[in-house]
């Protein structure tokens, strides 16, 4: 794969609408695991569940933020709250979900 594949694909991913393609492509509920700790999110989970390390179940998309990004349902035992899926990396590389998830921390990181 040559540069002409990878300028496509960031072109397409550049203009893809994430919400609505990942509702297409994402199966919910999945496993998850905590991968990144970005600084703006950290007070989320200093003391508790969801924190850097932790693995959870993602139950649906909740919005998207110009800042932050896709924003996800998780819980993680008895608690629900919400993590970034940028910083989710999907347990098993057998899951379909695998995948879209990736493109997406890919495009994420790169934007």
């Amino acid at each position: 794969m040559g540069s002409d594949f990878s300028d496509k694909i960031y072109l397409e991913w550049e203009t893809r609408n994430w919400m609505k393609w990942l509702g297409e492509n994402l199966v919910f509920p999945f496993m998850a695991k905590r991968t990144e700790d970005d600084a703006c999110s950290a007070d989320i989970a200093k003391h508790g569940p969801f924190r850097l390390g932790h693995t959870m179940k993602v139950l649906n998309l909740i919005c998207e933020d110009d800042l932050y990004g896709v924003i996800v349902k998780v819980r993680e035992g008895h608690r629900v709250g919400s993590a970034l899926l940028c910083e989710l990396r999907v347990i098993s590389g057998e899951d379909r979900n695998f995948r879209p998830v990736e493109e997406y921390r890919d495009w994420f990181a790169n934007r």
